[in-house]
C-alpha cells in the first residue's frame, strides 16, 4: 500500500499509486507512442522497446561519445 491517498471534492479516496500501478500499460495520451511506464509501443499496443532498454541504448550512446579537449578552449 502507498502513502498516495488522496480524498476528492466529493469525499471519496483515491489511492493514486495503485490507479497508476493499474494503468501502466495503457496507452499514454499524446503523440509520442509509449505507454504510461514509458515503453515504446506499436500502434496494437505491443512494447517495441523498454524503458529499461531505451536508457540504457542512450547512456551507451552517450559514453561512447568524443569528450572536447580542454587545449583549444583556452586560446580565445
Amino acid at each position: 500500500m502507498t502513502k498516495e491517498v488522496y480524498r476528492s471534492a466529493n469525499g471519496k479516496t483515491v489511492d493514486m499509486g495503485a490507479l497508476r500501478l493499474q494503468n501502466e500499460r495503457v496507452r499514454a495520451v499524446g503523440n509520442m507512442r509509449v505507454n504510461a511506464r514509458g515503453d515504446e509501443i506499436n500502434d496494437n499496443n505491443e512494447v517495441i522497446r523498454t524503458r529499461n532498454e531505451q536508457v540504457e541504448s542512450d547512456y551507451k550512446r552517450q559514453a561512447n561519445m568524443p569528450r572536447p579537449s580542454s587545449k583549444n578552449h583556452g586560446d580565445i
